[in-house]
């Protein structure tokens, strides 16, 4: 027997229930109250409602009492009306489990159980003190009031001696608020003068509303007749019990089935009764559900239990159906190097007989000869980011199904580095390139920050070119967002109508105390400025130094235009031409240099690149730059010329007469032809075409010096921008 309390249209309401919550119903109220009047409580407007509360204090009996030594007796406090309430609370006792109650106090009372339940002891809940308790001998019908203590007592708690025979009970409390504990034992021996014969115990069967088969079986209890007053003793238990025929009432609804309003389990709109068959293979037979299931430990026998009890059934043969293909997690991405689940569900077909063959989308591909290999799911790892069509293809010689899932498998990404030039010019279009660490990180998403511009320009490459119409200094600003993830970079560029710009390198001893990260890069620069300013006395404002990445370090150097805030005094390119060779002629007398850590000096010089061209990146060309050229162009002639004609000029047969017999061999041998260049006229091309193609090829903001390959200490020549 089950006592719960349930909540319907706000109300809670108690129920009580003989066969394990199969059938439920409410609590009938009792005839009558305490002082004997009738109590008008119809159902189901109006019930028995209890407080199925336990005392978490062990020293009192709680809101709800029983001992499966007394099976019958139930003591609780409650109230009867509509619904459950904290008001109007009293104390109500059943002798047959719960099919009827009566009133014993109307007020909150502790109760103990003596003597197998022979004997009930209350004492009231109260803040005052008291020295009196109540005694019952026939089950909670009659009470007798019993004195304890001389002197009222606090009762903080009751608590029964242990032993199935004890009479014994402690009370304990205080005599006032600042004594201390005091411990009343009362004993009930006293007031039996014998043990209980066979003739003071009848029989009581144990029913629910009549009905005495609960539980599939009879039972019989031995209880002492309520005038006789006597001791117990040991509780026997129950004296008889025997099976039941099996009813309908003994069976549930089985999985999936539930009850309709005729009785009947039915199945749910959820279920689908011949999925139960899924899981089997053909030869073998599995139990097909009648929708009924016996109530558990219900011990009945024959009657409709072959009817209602699941029958065997053989194995159908069918296709396979309903194929999904899913991740362990439900989502469909995955990370790189890490193991994915994947599960493969049917909703029927012979799983022992079917071949599965699951295709990953990354050139590995596996077999199953059934589905019941695969229940702790597939485990894949991916090495490569990207989108994979996975395949799955199920047979069994009935038929085939298939199923595909697009997993999304990514890689976190752990850093973002702005690529973009330091200076660059006005009108001219910059590339602006964002490089990943990983770089293969997956689908990614870029949102481009740049100019004065509030608006965010969305891509979904990595690289934007752009121009700015204006000088200053502007900041770019790139966001990445690889899935939860998002990273930026904001990188500073200088817009100027024209600088000089110069490539530096140091003592080769820098590069042992390179880290080659940003943070050093950027403290090495503001060094490096500081010597140049030092060296040269080139105001701070016209100097801009970046450290590049890499090894060997080398670094930019850019000399800039500077105007006051009035917009006035502002430098021409003669003026900056004039700054750079003094920068220039500094660096090769070796004037530049900085103490890095103590005893550890570095030497900044300009670096000679080979075969560099002059860059002019403004709208007009420098006057050195076009001499220097053409001074170029015409030497180049001239060897032409020279070679062309070397032998019908009297100097060059001449020399070749004072050179040994081996040199002289070796001019007569090289034919007219061999020494002509073989250049079309097609290929000769006008200085400014030549200094055009030359700035196509360089990046802008490099670095591109001028050095004669027949003398290495001339200064190197700067770059006009």
């Amino acid at each position: 027997m089950f006592l719960a309390n349930k909540k319907i249209d706000n109300q809670v309401k108690t129920f009580i229930t003989y066969n394990k919550g199969r059938d439920w119903r409410l609590l009938q109220a009792p005839d009558t109250d305490l002082r004997g009047d009738p109590v008008h409580c119809l159902l189901p407007y109006c019930s028995l409602h209890l407080h199925l509360k336990v005392s978490e204090n062990p020293y009192t009996s709680g809101i709800i009492a029983s001992r499966d030594t007394a099976p019958s007796i139930i003591v609780a406090s409650g109230n009867i009306g509509s619904e459950l309430s904290d008001s109007d609370i009293s104390m109500f006792v059943s002798s047959d489990a719960g099919n009827t109650w009566r009133q014993i106090f109307e007020e909150e009372h502790s109760v103990l159980y003596l003597d197998q339940g022979g004997v009930l002891v209350a004492m009231k809940h109260t803040s005052l003190p008291i020295r009196h308790l109540w005694l019952s001998f026939d089950e909670g019908r009659s009470w007798s009031k019993y004195s304890f203590t001389s002197i009222p007592l606090f009762v903080d708690g009751v608590l029964g001696e242990p032993g199935e025979e004890t009479l014994i009970m402690t009370v304990f409390g205080h005599f006032s608020h600042r004594s201390e504990w005091q411990l009343v034992k009362v004993d009930y021996k006293s007031i039996f003068d014998r043990r209980c014969a066979e003739e003071d115990y009848r029989p009581w069967q144990l029913h629910s509303q009549g009905e005495a088969c609960i539980m599939g079986a009879k039972r019989i209890y031995k209880k002492r007749k309520s005038e006789r007053k006597c001791m117990q003793g040991k509780y026997a238990g129950a004296m008889e019990s025997e099976p039941c025929v099996c009813t309908e009432a003994d069976f549930d609804c089985d999985y999936g089935y539930e009850r309709h309003s005729n009785g009947q389990c039915l199945p749910a709109f959820w279920f689908n009764p011949s999925s139960l068959s899924k899981d089997c293979s053909i030869g073998q037979s599995y139990l097909n559900s009648t929708g009924y299931r016996k109530v558990v430990s219900n011990n009945c026998t024959d009657g409709v239990r072959e009817q209602y009890t699941a029958k065997p059934q053989k194995c159908p043969g069918k296709a396979p159906r309903g194929l999904r293909i899913v991740t362990a997690d439900g989502k469909l991405t995955a990370e790189q190097g890490h193991n994915v689940t994947l599960l493969v569900q049917l909703e029927e077909g012979d799983v022992q007989r079917t071949l599965i063959q699951v295709d990953f989308g990354d050139g590995i591909a596996v077999s199953y000869v059934n589905l019941s290999s695969m229940e702790d799911g597939i485990k894949h790892v991916y090495h490569n980011v990207g989108i994979f069509r996975v395949t799955v293809q199920v047979d069994n010689g009935l038929g085939s199904d298939s199923a595909v899932l697009y997993l999304h498998v990514t890689c976190p990404l752990e850093h973002v580095h702005l690529s973009l030039p330091f200076v660059t010019t006005k009108n001219k279009e910059v590339n602006a390139t964002a490089v990943l660490w990983p770089s293969q990180v997956g689908t990614l998403t870029y949102v481009w920050w740049y100019g004065n511009s509030t608006e965010p320009l969305i891509t979904l490459e990595g690289s934007i070119s752009f121009k700015f119409t204006s000088e200053g200094m502007n900041t770019i600003t790139v966001q990445v967002s690889a899935g939860n993830a998002i990273l930026q970079d904001t990188k500073s560029i200088a817009v100027y109508e024209e600088f000089r710009s110069l490539r530096l390198s140091f003592s080769p001893n820098l590069d042992d105390y390179n880290p080659d990260i940003p943070e050093w890069r950027r403290d090495i620069s503001r060094v490096i400025k500081k010597s140049l300013v030092e060296a040269s006395g080139v105001p701070d404002q016209h100097i801009l130094v970046a450290v590049l990445p890499g090894l060997p370090t080398a670094a930019e150097l850019f000399v800039l235009p500077y105007q006051d805030l009035t917009g006035e005094n502002r430098r021409s390119a003669e003026d900056l031409e004039q700054i750079s060779e003094l920068l220039i002629h500094k660096l090769n007398q070796n004037s530049v240099h900085f103490e890095l850590k103590p005893g550890v000096q570095i030497l900044v010089h300009a670096a000679h690149l080979t075969a560099a061209p002059l860059v002019d990146l403004t709208p007009t060309h420098s006057g050195s730059a076009m001499l220097m050229l053409l001074s170029v162009v015409f030497v180049g002639l001239a060897v032409f010329v020279i070679y062309k004609f070397k032998r019908k000029i009297p100097g060059i047969n001449v020399y070749a007469q004072m050179q040994n017999e081996k040199e002289r061999e070796m001019v007569s041998q090289v034919s007219h032809s061999e020494s002509r260049p073989h250049i079309p006229q097609t290929e000769l091309r006008r200085p400014g075409q030549l200094i055009d193609d030359k700035v196509e090829s360089q990046l802008i903001g490099s670095i591109s010096i001028v050095a004669e390959n027949q003398s290495t200490k001339e200064i190197p020549t700067y770059v006009n921008v």
